[in-house]
């Protein structure tokens, strides 16, 4: 099941010549994130909380196609594609109608917040994403 997230390119999201800076993507595919997660009942900041755990983001492979531009309306997508003991894998894509913009998998795993080692998903959150 895929999620869509609508964003508008802003002038701070380009460079000097109004074309989406390359980083940015990551900018875009992590509110995609936060918000698939948001949908699916999952709050990071009430996880954090509850579980003494949090996702970071452990690994990147973004291929860019086509530029976006600034004022253009994207559609961010994310789509889980695989679910480990203490990792996902969200496969992302960046639209520009029916256009592919950007692609990547972003790996997040899952630590203890506050020392940052690697721990499995709780359960209960694991049968919510999956």
């Amino acid at each position: 099941m895929s999620f869509d997230l609508n964003l508008r390119v802003y002038w701070e999201d380009t460079d000097a010549g109004g074309i989406v800076f390359s980083a940015n993507y990551l900018k875009f595919f992590e509110r995609a994130r936060t918000e698939w997660l948001r949908h699916l009942g999952v709050q990071q900041h009430e996880l954090r909380q509850q579980t003494g755990g949090m996702f970071v983001v452990s690994a990147t492979e973004v291929k860019y196609l086509r530029p976006a531009v600034l004022d253009d309306m994207l559609r961010v997508t994310a789509r889980l594609t695989q679910a480990g003991r203490a990792s996902l894998v969200i496969a992302q894509q960046a639209w520009l109608g029916d256009e592919l913009l950007c692609e990547g998998q972003i790996r997040i795993g899952w630590v203890h917040a506050q020392r940052l080692q690697a721990e499995r998903i709780p359960a209960i959150i694991l049968e919510r994403l999956t």
